[in-house]
């Protein structure tokens, strides 16, 4: 798992943590906390949640003791509120799960930033979340971070489990129209999946590890980069594609 690996994806994202002005805050949408209705977590102290099986025990060994951040936690909650959604704030059920630690132990590993994880209403289609995420734009200007974490392509039912495993020709496809998307800043296509075709199909067939994607795209503004970090297709069917709007080099 790429939390314990150093490969070209965990040297990019080091490379982002060490390049890019240190945030202040981070909020972080995370693929992997998909819930009914929206929470934030509001817990001074979040655990390092282990939210898997059947990995190697030096993975369940790591920590991520980032503190957590009760008053941006309310700010989210606030613009929110702001934008008709009412959030739950979670202060004891929740922490910091692997969608969101095993990518910040490679951008910040000395875990001295504040995070907090907002979670996704699975019960809303995407172009709730699209428009949900525009609320969260003035946290650009206070010095938050925001980051999403899931995958462009994520079909583990396909996936090959072997190593150097070619990637499925729809995969590819589907990853490469993504980016071309994100570049001409064509939202709106990216918002309705259900236009994505059989590629898209083939490659989100649970809406999880795509939404996570919107919340970033959403809070791009027109004069922003886009810079992506790095890609490529694990196991056949994974992306790694990572995307920054507004930081790095376009």
């Amino acid at each position: 798992m790429n939390a314990l690996q150093r490969n070209r994806y965990t040297t990019a994202w080091e490379q982002f943590g060490i390049s890019t002005p240190r945030p202040r805050r981070i909020l972080c949408i995370s693929a992997h906390w998909y819930t009914h209705g929206t929470a934030v977590t509001a817990m001074p102290h979040p655990r390092t949640l282990h939210d898997f099986g059947g990995f190697p025990q030096a993975l369940f060994d790591v920590q991520y003791s980032a503190h957590g951040d009760p008053l941006l936690a309310s700010r989210v909650i606030n613009l929110l509120a702001g934008a008709g959604t009412r959030v739950a704030a979670d202060t004891s059920d929740w922490g910091l799960d692997h969608g969101t630690w095993s990518v910040l132990k490679h951008l910040y590993p000395n875990a001295d930033i504040p995070v907090v994880q907002l979670s996704i209403d699975g019960a809303q289609p995407p172009p709730y979340h699209y428009e949900l995420a525009k609320a969260l734009a003035p946290l650009r200007d206070e010095g938050v971070l925001v980051v999403g974490s899931g995958n462009v392509v994520h079909n583990l039912r396909l996936a090959t489990r072997t190593e150097g495993a070619e990637p499925f020709p729809w995969a590819i496809r589907f990853n490469d129209s993504v980016r071309s998307r994100l570049i001409a800043r064509e939202h709106a296509s990216l918002v309705d999946m259900a236009a994505l075709g059989e590629d898209g199909a083939m490659s989100i067939p649970t809406p999880e590890h795509y939404l996570p994607l919107l919340y970033v795209a959403a809070l791009q503004r027109p004069d922003d980069s886009v810079h992506f970090l790095v890609d490529g297709i694990e196991l056949g069917s994974i992306s790694m594609m990572s995307v920054a709007f507004g930081v790095g080099r376009s």
